[in-house]
């Protein structure tokens, strides 16, 4: 082994979606050590805990209650290990709930592979790393102009899968976008609308839409 080969970063990588998880590993396989993969809460704790990386890549909406409560069942239990999110989401109460509960960082899945490579290093180090628009949340949350509760009031109403739809279709995504954004059916991407959409006590996309908006959701 050379010296580059020895000081790779470790890393586990933790999606519910493999395909997801395929890609990632393919973009940075040359320059980190991807240690293991995990598809769940449960499965990512023990995998952390079992296997101390220095970095974990974890997305934020997971089975088993989210990103969030694979920090909370970590906690200081490996302190060694930094966390990095990853995540479809740049909504601010996603954004603003993960660095709470213990991420050092937060990107977008839209990174590139060397600007993911990038990241990883960077948190390794201790640094904390986020895409520009996502530090502007974390900056506003702590200067109390973001109402984190009023937010996550109003959205404790839907599902996880139901946020995310939410969220692509307020963006102006069509049904058939939305379900290759999220591996699932064009016929589940329209059943999810109608219930964000019953739910939100909405009538129609335009004012999910501004709803999201009003929200800094989108």
């Amino acid at each position: 082994m050379n010296a580059t080969q020895s000081t790779r970063r470790t890393v586990l990588l933790v999606d519910d979606h493999a395909m997801f998880r395929t890609g990632v590993r393919a973009e940075i396989a040359d320059a980190v050590e991807v240690v293991a993969e995990a598809a769940d809460v449960d499965e990512a704790v023990a995998k952390v805990l079992e296997l101390r990386p220095e970095v974990v890549l974890l997305d934020v909406h997971l089975p088993g209650g989210g990103g969030g409560e694979v920090l909370r069942r970590v906690g200081h239990r490996a302190p060694e290990t930094k966390f990095l999110a990853l995540s479809v989401s740049d909504a601010a109460e996603d954004v603003i709930g993960t660095i709470r509960s213990g991420a050092r960082g937060y990107v977008t899945k839209t990174i590139t592979g060397p600007e993911l490579v990038a990241a990883i290093g960077r948190v390794a180090d201790g640094d904390a790393v986020f895409s520009p628009r996502l530090a502007g949340f974390v900056l506003d949350a702590f200067a109390g102009s973001i109402e984190v509760a009023q937010v996550d009031e109003d959205l404790d109403r839907l599902t996880e899968r139901e946020r995310e739809v939410m969220r692509l279709i307020a963006r102006g995504y069509a049904y058939k976008e939305v379900a290759k954004e999220l591996f699932i059916s064009i016929k589940t991407v329209e059943t999810h609308v109608s219930s964000v959409l019953r739910k939100l006590q909405l009538s129609s996309r335009h004012e999910l839409t501004r709803w999201a908006s009003d929200r800094r959701l989108i």
